[in-house]
């Protein structure tokens, strides 16, 4: 089967490569920034990331206007301190629905083929790349060798989407498609593909949308039930070692993690969002497979790997303005 690995060697010369034999040890993550706010590209570089992980709403294009979304993404790409970013470490990422130009948008978005070559040009995705061959933005990426090599698997959550139910209920936006998709049968295909024949230490699966969080009333997985099940039950299938998602979308930062039978592990969901704007207060909202607390300001996510151990020690942080840190948590353990 054809493999959907991008090598981060294959990135323009702006950005810094991560050796293909080294180890890497520290990868930041965040979603839903507006160009024109502050940013915490600095507080992303004190880090000293070796690599950064959009996972949505890179922009708040809102619109199907490709001169828009450009003139949005130009805006976003020439914050000096994002030129720093750039210089410092490579750049992935995948998209949400304020990039993808239809708020909590679907598969039935009429410009969604040439919106995708505004996200790759931002993303700075070589014209050979084979996420340029299909539709949709989902690819992998593979860093490191041997016992130390870790997976980043960015899920595309818009251009198959089926539609969402408006909910009547106060307070909650959608009700439970329960046939409904999310991935589409190709894409899907494609990631039981990419996890069979991993041989990665670690797996991280980036899904613009929360996977694991049940009781929040917006855009999530459960929202399509036997779309989550199959996720679900394809972790089972393949076992691919320390597999994790990573999600944004929400404003707000969270931990969740969920039991899932034959899986031999428990599933975490590590949400980071937003960069640039959160809730403006703390609503209450329930989650019942929330770890800690939830976090409602500014952030982004950090995920550090030690290596030094038999099998590979995994550490989930929330970062803030001016370096401060607000949630650190170890899975696995």
């Amino acid at each position: 089967m054809k493999r959907y690995f991008l090598l981060c060697l294959l990135f323009s010369s702006a950005t810094v490569a991560i050796g293909q034999n080294s180890a890497i040890t520290r990868i930041a993550f965040g979603s839903c920034s507006k160009d024109e706010e502050q940013q915490l590209w600095r507080e992303v570089v004190d880090q000293k990331a070796q690599l950064w992980i959009w996972l949505g709403d890179n922009i708040y294009g809102d619109s199907q206007d490709t001169s828009v979304l450009r003139a949005k993404y130009k805006r976003q790409k020439s914050n000096p301190d994002y030129q720093l970013l750039l210089k410092t470490m490579p750049v992935i990422g995948t998209w949400d629905d304020h990039d993808y130009g239809v708020n909590d948008g679907g598969k039935f978005n009429p410009k969604k083929k040439i919106i995708k070559e505004t996200l790759l040009e931002f993303l700075d995705v070589p014209s050979t790349a084979l996420v340029r061959k299909h539709e949709g933005v989902y690819s992998s990426y593979s860093y490191g060798t041997g016992d130390k090599k870790v997976k980043v698997i960015l899920l595309d959550t818009r251009y198959f989407r089926d539609t969402l139910l408006a909910s009547k209920v106060e307070g909650k936006r959608y009700d439970v498609n329960e046939k409904g998709d999310i991935l589409g049968e190709k894409q899907w295909q494609w990631l039981e593909d990419e996890l069979t024949e991993s041989d990665a230490a670690v797996h991280i699966i980036g899904s613009s949308i929360q996977l694991v969080a049940e009781e929040q009333g917006f855009e999530k997985w459960a929202n399509f039930p036997a779309a989550r099940d199959r996720f679900f039950y394809l972790l089972k299938k393949t076992q691919p070692k320390n597999a994790f998602v990573i999600s944004g979308d929400r404003h707000i930062a969270e931990i969740s993690k969920t039991d899932v039978t034959g899986l031999g592990y428990q599933l975490y969901d590590f949400t980071s969002s937003g960069l640039t704007h959160t809730w403006s207060k703390d609503f209450g909202e329930s989650n019942r497979y929330r770890v800690g607390v939830n976090i409602i300001q500014k952030n982004f996510g950090m995920i550090l790997i030690d290596w030094s151990k038999i099998t590979p020690s995994i550490t989930f942080e929330v970062w803030g303005k001016g370096g401060k840190a607000f949630l650190r948590h170890t899975p696995f353990e």
